[in-house]
């Protein structure tokens, strides 16, 4: 299905001013649709002026449907549709004519300008189902009025209001709960999710008559002039969204003045109750937070680890033991880094390419040699049981090429690349480490090899990560060593 701005661009004179109007329109008629009952589509002249497009559609949430088909992108001659060109050419809300016949169903049509800047961009066709009508309850009354209200405020071009988009999955709607104040900002009618949440807030009486504002002020906690605001805002005297919590509620209301015929008659409050939601979100703050100081508390303690490794390194008399010593102090420094990271994120997944670096410049600083490391390729973002035992590994084989590959003195380069590939259901992280040293000793087994880092490295790659592990002569000189990991797909 073709976009509005394609529709827009492609078969209308409409700048890109008038565009944006018209998403800030479409951002807001679901409530039009809701409190009318009624499909909502959205016709637009051409560029020759002789037909209209249709460039967006809504359905009720409140009744069913007029239009089982979707109408965006039709084509229709001027003159097929007589209101259309009445609302059009007139500038007025056209509700003349009898009711039109869709697939057996009788449905009431009407049309309403959409004005900007005193110019009429196009036309909203309102279509009724009407074979479920029945006498409407105060509820349905109330609505019919406010639907009323705001087609003629979008017939001036005073609706939508500009600068206030508006988020539809998150503002509240027409069924979460409605009250209609006056002019006065009293409330007359509140309909019953309305004044379920405002019982919640700690209300013992009937909103019916009283000034919301006021009332709404009184069961926030006092907050000294943020009484006055909130009470000005829940008055309804200008287009706000905002949240009231008290006595272990949370309710989210929108205010939206009405101004018809250019004057305040009075406002529509739409609020929710997202009690629950706002208990949710907290709950998930504090998780993570608590999160997020035990990865700091297990930095800190393995730094403390470490600490007391090296003094303990410094008093071993023996030269093997104090390298044994200095080893373990790099790779519980490896996982220290993996920790730190952890501390300061929101998930448990960690931007790997810093770490890869950091681990790098840790183990170069005991070269033998005079080596340079580099990283090549992105890790990307990887989760918490991949990263740490992956932080370990890199800091065993560039430990092992730094040590075996080079003597005291010697020049060389040591170099990580690390490449993504696969699909969101195959994601896989190709490493290799690489150095230009003195290569592997003749009929070396890497996958038997007894020494402690390869043990360690095989056993994190393919037990603990289910990867592979081969280390092989690299093409010239030196020695390559290939990590085959499956990882989850970064979002796109």
């Amino acid at each position: 299905m073709p976009s509005m701005n394609d529709l827009v661009r492609q078969h209308t004179a409409l700048g890109d001013s008038d565009l944006e109007w018209l998403h800030l329109l479409v951002s807001e008629w679901q409530l039009l649709s809701d409190l009318s009952f009624a499909d909502l589509v959205l016709w637009v002249p051409t560029l020759e002026g002789t037909r209209y497009v249709s460039v967006a559609q809504m359905r009720p949430n409140t009744g069913p449907t007029s239009y089982q088909n979707d109408m965006v992108g039709h084509l229709v001659p001027r003159g097929r549709r007589p209101m259309l060109d009445a609302a059009l050419d007139e500038g007025r809300i056209v509700r003349e004519g009898d009711p039109e016949w869709r697939e057996e169903v009788p449905v009431r049509v009407e049309s309403i300008p959409v004005r900007r800047d005193g110019r009429v961009l196009g036309v909203i066709a309102r279509n009724t189902n009407l074979l479920t009508v029945r006498t409407p309850s105060r509820l349905e009354l109330t609505y019919l009025q406010s639907a009323s209200d705001l087609a003629q405020m979008i017939a001036n071009g005073t609706f939508p209001f500009p600068g206030q988009q508006v988020d539809m999955d998150a503002s509240p709607r027409a069924g979460d709960g409605l009250i209609r104040l006056d002019a006065d900002g009293i409330v007359q009618y509140a309909s019953p999710n309305a004044l379920s949440a405002y019982h919640r807030l700690g209300l013992a009486a009937d909103l019916v008559g009283h000034h919301l504002g006021e009332t709404t002020a009184q069961l926030a906690p006092s907050r000294g002039p943020v009484d006055e605001s909130l009470a000005k805002l829940a008055s309804g005297w200008a287009p706000r969204e905002f949240e009231v919590e008290g006595n272990d509620g949370v309710i989210q209301l929108r205010a939206i003045p009405l101004k018809p015929k250019g004057n305040h008659i009075g406002s529509l409050v739409l609020l929710r109750d997202v009690t629950e939601l706002r208990r949710r979100e907290r709950e998930l703050i504090t998780k993570d937070a608590t999160i997020r100081e035990i990865h700091h508390r297990v930095k800190n303690n393995l730094q403390t680890v470490a600490a007391l490794l090296r003094l303990q390194a410094r008093r071993i008399g023996s030269a093997e033991g104090r390298e044994a010593l200095e080893e373990a102090v790099r790779r519980v420094g490896s996982i220290a880094i993996v920790h730190e990271t952890l501390s300061q994120n929101l998930d448990e997944r960690v931007e790997f390419d810093e770490i890869a670096d950091r681990v790098l410049a840790m183990v170069a600083e005991i070269s033998p040699g005079r080596v340079a490391g580099r990283r090549t390729g992105r890790f990307g973002i990887l989760d918490a049981e991949v990263a740490t035992p992956l932080s370990m590994v890199l800091t065993e084989l560039l430990q092992n090429a730094m040590e075996h590959g080079f003597g005291p003195g010697e020049r060389g380069t040591v170099e990580i690349t690390a490449v993504r590939s696969g699909t969101r259901r195959d994601a896989r992280l190709l490493i290799s480490v690489q150095d230009d040293g003195r290569g592997l000793p003749e009929g070396f087994d890497p996958q038997r090899a007894g020494n402690l880092g390869l043990q360690i490295v095989r056993t994190l790659v393919e037990g603990e990560m289910g990867g592979t592990f081969d280390m092989v002569p690299a093409s010239g000189q030196g020695t390559r060593v290939v990590l085959d990991i499956p990882v989850r797909a970064e979002k796109g």
